[in-house]
């Protein structure tokens, strides 16, 4: 049941109970208070309350200062000032500290009723905007279930599951392989941990986690540390699988926000002793950490200066027909999204489509498969422009950091030789797809995105001072990365290019605070997860199990990247990409190296295969972006459904299969080949 409950605070007796007992009788549950003191108590401890309705002049407190106090206590709070005192410079102050409105005694009573109603009505925006959640009412299921970011049942499971994994029975090949001597032979059971090749011949993991990590028992004063035994350190290893099991399940239902879940991480290896504390933390600051960092800042700095629009201006400029704009834009499209930020792309391409879907469907009605063929074409290759290079997204960034734990990453260049020519093939597959499926449902009808895109550009005008430099400063970084990112890693030459745009005035210190840090702490954590999934052991063990179960035909080389790609494709449309290659990949990687395949083929696998999240809107921003947007800017109407989404999602998730295998694992990887 929704809450009707209002705070109403006023000083004036006569006038707070006549207007009480007027909103009693509309259906609301008042609250009367004469003084702010009192209210601040109130509002802090009363969840139910919907709105307060402020008197400005009270004789105990200033409105102003009360509304202050109440929205740094609760911010999500919709506070209306209602006053005989008026003033512009009052209502300008009421205004910055988010009032939601600001009116007149006398007011009009149902001009009151009807801001009470939109302040209510407002209130699902605000919270979200706040990321403060909004709690259900009602019976007790619904609490249960709760929302997004507060899910009490998703985190009742999660804290069972990692009770049961933590401290349930140690399966006997986790002991073994824990307590098992590197032989440094071919068929070695432990040549999948990560720290294979740094081990002596003799050691077993116990002992190489003990010594590296300075972990053990202090026997007395003076004597040196006695190392963990085997079943100490698989029981470490089944408490990472739980704190893995506990983060997929919280970044797939949304059970907690993301960056409180990505501290979760840390905390439980802090609470377990997985690592000492400086280890932890140095294993939430990997390159590929600041890599993506500096990617989000960069992406601020192109829309910022108007470049992401240059980009869709240049993208659009030759679509004069449907034909060209399946077989020339989305080619285009996939291109461009595989070096710089599918989001922003997506968000600025999306109204001009919208635009170019009214033009096109001007004087027929309307015709919603218009709509639908340019939207979900557009969505669709956005994600697989993901492969294309590790700058595509953090995703990549994070396999990068899973090889790099167990082998040499690929760099900048090299990721660009087995990604890349994937992109343009899928995006003509994409457009292939949509354009047979639809050209019979829109004949008739002139579709000319280049006139949109020549207004767009006169609307804009020439390039500026600023532009040029971001552009120039995106090719030196790119140049950067190809050329030394080897050696030097890729977080590096990012950071350069955010000072230089820094030192050219393009890129603040509050547009580099505004970015979306809970991305980046989602990848610092899944770095660190990584980390101790492999240094413990628990990857191993999960990998060895995998492999087990496996087809003879599938338990090394393309076999074992097809499986892999396959659990991952699906997995990916239910939780973000970043958050199933954190969760996967610790596991796919091992697997390879178990199986005496080249980790790369198994690992980019992995990573390219997390980019078909095409038909739920969980899997990517891309696609919460697009729905968002894609609606009639006259009737409102919404365009795209989720049904669209689910119906040629699933056609687009088996084309992005048959061409990573036939097309990729099958073709020309076999041709190029892996290096030693």
């Amino acid at each position: 049941m929704k809450s009707n409950k209002i705070l109403l605070v006023d000083d004036e007796n006569t006038f707070r109970l006549a207007l009480a007992d007027r909103l009693r009788r509309r259906g609301y549950t008042v609250v009367e208070l004469e003084r702010g003191a009192e209210a601040l108590k109130t509002a802090r401890t009363d969840s139910d309350i919907d709105v307060v309705v402020l008197d400005r002049k009270m004789p105990d407190a200033d409105g102003e200062q009360v509304l202050k106090e109440l929205k740094q206590y609760r911010p999500e709070l919709q506070v209306i000032m209602l006053t005989a005192h008026g003033s512009l410079s009052s209502a300008m102050t009421s205004g910055k500290l988010e009032a939601y409105a600001y009116l007149q005694k006398p007011c009009d009573f149902e001009q009151l009723i009807a801001t009470l109603e939109m302040a209510r009505q407002d209130k699902p925006r605000l919270h979200h905007r706040l990321e403060v959640p909004l709690q259900p009412r009602g019976s007790w299921w619904s609490k249960l279930k709760g929302v997004e970011n507060s899910r009490p049942l998703v985190i009742g499971l999660g804290v069972v599951a990692f009770v049961l994994l933590a401290y349930g029975a140690i399966p006997e090949r986790m002991l073994e392989l824990s307590g098992s001597v590197k032989q440094g032979e071919t068929g070695d059971p432990i040549m999948g941990y990560a720290a294979y090749k740094k081990m002596k011949v003799g050691e077993t993991i116990a002992s190489y986690y003990s010594a590296k990590y300075e972990l053990g028992i202090t026997l007395g004063e003076g004597q040196k540390k006695q190392p963990l035994s085997p079943e100490q350190v698989a029981r470490r290893g089944m408490i990472m699988l739980g704190i893995l099991v506990l983060c997929a399940l919280f970044w797939a239902t949304g059970a907690m926000p993301v960056g409180v879940t990505a501290l979760v991480v840390g905390g439980l290896m802090y609470l377990f002793e997985i690592f000492k504390p400086d280890t932890i933390a140095a294993a939430y600051a990997k390159d590929a950490v600041i890599f993506i960092f500096c990617v989000l800042a960069l992406t601020k700095a192109i829309s910022k200066t108007g470049l992401d629009r240059r980009i869709g201006i240049l993208l659009l400029g030759t679509s004069t027909s449907l034909p060209r704009v399946m077989f020339l834009f989305l080619p285009m499209v996939g291109m461009a999204c595989s070096f710089l930020s599918e989001h922003a792309i997506v968000a600025f391409l999306m109204p001009i489509l919208i635009l170019v879907y009214v033009a096109g469907t001007r004087g027929t009605g309307g015709n919603r498969n218009l709509a639908v063929m340019l939207v979900l074409a557009l969505t669709f290759t956005a994600n697989l422009g993901g492969p294309g290079s590790p700058a595509a997204g953090g995703r990549n960034a994070i396999m990068q950091g899973i090889l790099a734990d167990y082998c040499t990453a690929p760099s900048f260049g090299q990721w660009v030789k087995y990604g890349l020519p994937f992109v343009p093939v899928a995006a003509l597959s994409i457009g292939a797809y949509f354009y047979l499926v639809f050209w019979r449902r829109l004949r008739g009808l002139k579709v000319n995105a280049a006139d949109y895109v020549r207004e767009a550009s006169r609307r804009i005008g020439p390039m500026t001072r600023d532009e040029v430099i971001t552009a120039v400063i995106l090719v030196l970084l790119v140049s950067m990365w190809i050329a030394i990112s080897d050696d030097n890693g890729m977080g590096g030459p990012a950071i350069v290019a955010v000072v230089l745009l820094n030192l050219f005035r393009i890129l603040t210190w509050r547009d580099i605070a505004s970015i979306h840090w809970e991305v980046v702490a989602l990848y610092a954590s899944a770095c660190a997860l990584g980390k101790g999934l492999a240094e413990t052991g628990g990857a191993l063990y999960l990998a060895d199990q995998f492999v087990a179960i496996l087809p003879e035909a599938m338990k090394s080389g393309p076999g074992l990247a097809i499986a892999a790609s396959l659990f991952t494709g699906i997995s990916t449309n239910f939780m973000s990409d970043g958050a199933t290659v954190s969760m996967l990949g610790p596991i796919t990687v091992p697997m390879a190296i178990i199986a005496d395949t080249h980790p790369w083929m198994v690992g980019l696998a992995t990573a390219f295969a997390s980019s078909f999240a095409h038909m739920f809107l969980v899997g990517t921003p891309n696609n919460a972006i697009a729905y968002a947007m894609a609606k009639d800017p006259i009737t409102g109407e919404q365009l795209v459904t989720i049904k669209d989404f689910l119906i040629h999602g699933f056609a687009a998730l088996l084309i992005s299969f048959t061409l990573l295998w036939g097309w990729v694992i099958l073709g020309y990887w076999s041709w190029l080949g892996f290096p030693s």
